[in-house]
């Protein structure tokens, strides 16, 4: 019995957009900065997708998240892609912006204590409005 190798159509962009969660026109504008490639096009002109893409659109929306400027995570799609190693780069960024991510829940957790201390400590004014003198 021979095995045989499926492959995947090419995805159309409004697929991409709605299988990935993302818009059209976000996916657009991935492609025109080449954050992502398409693997060719239609012959109506519509870009056309591998299913690889959506491993970089999380990547993607990783980066973003961790607020990495759009020209960086260029470079790390690149390398990825060519498969050179920016691992250590790329770990001090990861571990850099996780320190700022405990520093603002610790924050919040001290504002939340905080705020909760104001609530205790709160005389109920019994709904009345003060009396003008």
């Amino acid at each position: 019995m021979e095995s045989q190798v499926v492959v995947a159509a090419p995805l159309k962009i409004g697929e991409v957009a709605e299988r990935s969660g993302l818009t059209v026109k976000t996916i657009r504008f991935y492609c025109d900065e080449g954050l992502i490639h398409p693997i060719s096009r239609s012959e109506g002109g519509y870009r056309l997708f591998s299913d690889a893409v959506f491993a970089e659109l999380t990547l993607i929306r990783t980066l973003k998240a961790m607020d990495i400027p759009l020209q960086d995570v260029t470079q790390i799609l690149e390398s990825r892609r060519s498969g050179v190693c920016t691992c250590a780069s790329l770990q001090a960024t990861i571990r850099s912006k996780a320190g700022e991510i405990e520093q603002k829940i610790a924050a919040l957790r001290d504002l939340h204590t905080e705020l909760h201390g104001l609530l205790s400590r709160w005389e109920d004014c019994g709904g009345q409005k003060p009396s003008a003198a």
